[in-house]
């Protein structure tokens, strides 16, 4: 099983990136996928996820309205689209599968996001 997210890396305050997180070895389809993120001194939190159809969405107060989490299962991928960025929206950003059968969960190595000028 991998998770192996990319796309992170320096924006200035304002900016957006999208992140992406390439599974494999497990039928992506039949699992719910969530980002989350951890900053510096502060434990990881949930950012969003989506069913496994890609029919349903929820996503942290803090990043409502800038953030977009989406899936393609026939890419067996899942992607944050991060607009209007922020300084505290600093940290490493984790992807996550979820089984919806059995108590099991993956999780990518995490891709870096700092947001400075």
């Amino acid at each position: 099983v991998q998770l192996v997210e990319s796309g992170g890396g320096l924006v200035q305050p304002g900016g957006s990136l999208r992140l992406s997180c390439a599974a494999s070895g497990f039928t992506f389809s039949r699992y719910r996928m969530s980002w989350y993120r951890q900053a510096p001194g502060k434990e990881r939190e949930l950012v969003a996820f989506i069913n496994s159809a890609g029919g349903s969405t929820n996503y942290a107060d803090s990043v409502k309205g800038r953030f977009t989490i989406s899936r393609d299962n026939a890419k067996n991928t899942v992607y944050l689209q991060m607009n209007s960025l922020k300084p505290e929206d600093t940290a490493v950003y984790y992807c996550k599968a979820s089984s919806m059968v059995v108590a099991v969960d993956y999780w990518g190595q995490g891709t870096q996001v700092t947001v400075s000028s």
